[in-house]
């Protein structure tokens, strides 16, 4: 289908003149956009949206943007669990919770690992049992981002021990806040503490709860993780239109969002600093720092191509495909060339941390949080494994259990 988006642009800007209101509630402005299906104009018209390519997502959004509004909510609720419940959720739940995610009204979080199952995750042992209309829960979770605040989480959960284990695991859309749900926060090196460490014990989840099938929530797992290698970064609010009350009640919603994240520049390797920490430090004449920072560089670049071709997939509809798996491997290994540059280029200065170290601690941090990228999200072996596999067509790597 062939849409013209200039006058997409034109009738987006002629709804926002009519009906933006910058003294109401964030809420309130947010259920007056989903009303009128610009909050997400490529869902279908019936799940809060206009039915349009999925470009249009791209050109609503800077529109809403440019115009000095307020678009809907950043973080995993709108990355990870919608398109999860757009694909695989019964009418029923798309009805009760996509609008107060769009709204913001409810959070997400992500209870998929386990202490004893990280990079297998189909090995979780977490179970639910089922009780009447209800499944009971019990287990552990952990790497668990805004668990201590989130209404509602996307859990992993065994409720079938006698078939393979890919095929026994149920997606559940949790309720969090019951009891039988603690949530413990995680101490980083790097003194963050951006995770969690969740206890269910006997807690409780209607069936109506459950997303796709019972037993059959390996298939809707996949569609999160499909999309939780898309890295992508919100666009801040503009910051030359006047205040009013929904534009200070989104900017805090968006402090408190991006407080998890504020050492994840770090994780990443700090590319964008070791050209100028060279020049600072004069080892930009260095002929091994020169090869290492051109290196860095070119993979930099290339990376960058990857997911600007990606981002082009998804505008035209596609599916994702093998780039979140390479991009994902790119980073890692990006965050561990800058780290080895930053320490080429600082030596044992790179370790001091407080006001008076290179960039106030900051480099100090990078060495010590880059570790995490090649864990995150799926491990870089688990990454190796799903493009050989699954993309190049390569045997299957053997399994002991097997």
């Amino acid at each position: 289908m062939h849409v013209d988006m200039d006058s997409i642009r034109r009738e987006v800007n002629a709804w926002l003149h009519a009906n933006w209101n910058p003294e109401e509630s964030l809420v309130a402005w947010r259920t007056r956009l989903v009303d009128s299906g610009w909050a997400c104009p490529s869902w279908p018209e019936q799940w809060f949206g206009r039915g349009l390519p999925a470009a249009a997502d791209a050109v609503v959004a800077h529109e809403i943007r440019n115009f000095g509004a307020v678009g809907p909510p950043i973080g995993a609720a709108m990355t990870l669990v919608a398109p999860t419940l757009l694909e695989h959720g019964s009418a029923e739940m798309k009805q009760r919770l996509l609008r107060p995610l769009l709204t913001g009204e409810h959070s997400w979080c992500q209870l998929f690992s386990e202490p004893g199952s990280g990079s297998d995750l189909a090995s979780l042992s977490t179970r639910a049992d089922r009780d009447g209309d209800e499944f009971i829960i019990n287990g552990q979770k952990v790497w668990n981002t805004s668990a201590h605040h989130a209404d509602y989480a996307m859990l992993l959960a065994r409720t079938n021990w006698d078939v393979p284990k890919h095929r026994g695991i149920t997606y559940f859309a949790f309720p969090m806040r019951q009891a039988g749900v603690e949530v413990r926060p995680l101490r980083q090196m790097n003194n963050h503490a951006s995770f969690n460490e969740v206890f269910i014990t006997n807690a409780r989840v209607n069936v109506s709860n459950v997303v796709g099938d019972v037993g059959a929530g390996w298939a809707v797992a996949l569609t999160t993780l499909s999309h939780e290698r898309r890295l992508t970064v919100p666009a801040p609010l503009r910051a030359d239109v006047s205040d009013g009350r929904v534009r200070n009640e989104a900017a805090a919603e968006a402090v408190e969002y991006l407080k998890t994240y504020e050492w994840y520049p770090q994780r990443a390797g700090r590319p964008d600093l070791v050209v100028a920490q060279a020049h600072a430090l004069q080892r930009d004449s260095d002929p091994i720092v020169r090869q290492q920072l051109a290196s860095l560089i070119a993979l930099q670049r290339a990376s960058q191509w990857t997911a600007q071709r990606a981002v082009a997939a998804g505008a035209l509809g596609r599916a994702a495909g093998p780039e979140g798996s390479i991009g994902k491997l790119n980073a890692s290994e990006i965050a561990r060339r800058s780290a080895s540059a930053h320490a080429m280029i600082a030596g044992a200065h790179a370790l001091l941390d407080g006001p008076g170290a290179l960039e106030r601690g900051v480099i100090a941090e990078v060495l010590v949080s880059v570790p995490a990228v090649s864990i995150a999200g799926g491990t870089d072996e688990i990454q190796h494994n799903i493009l050989g596999e699954r993309v190049l067509g390569l045997p299957k790597e053997p399994e002991a259990p097997r």
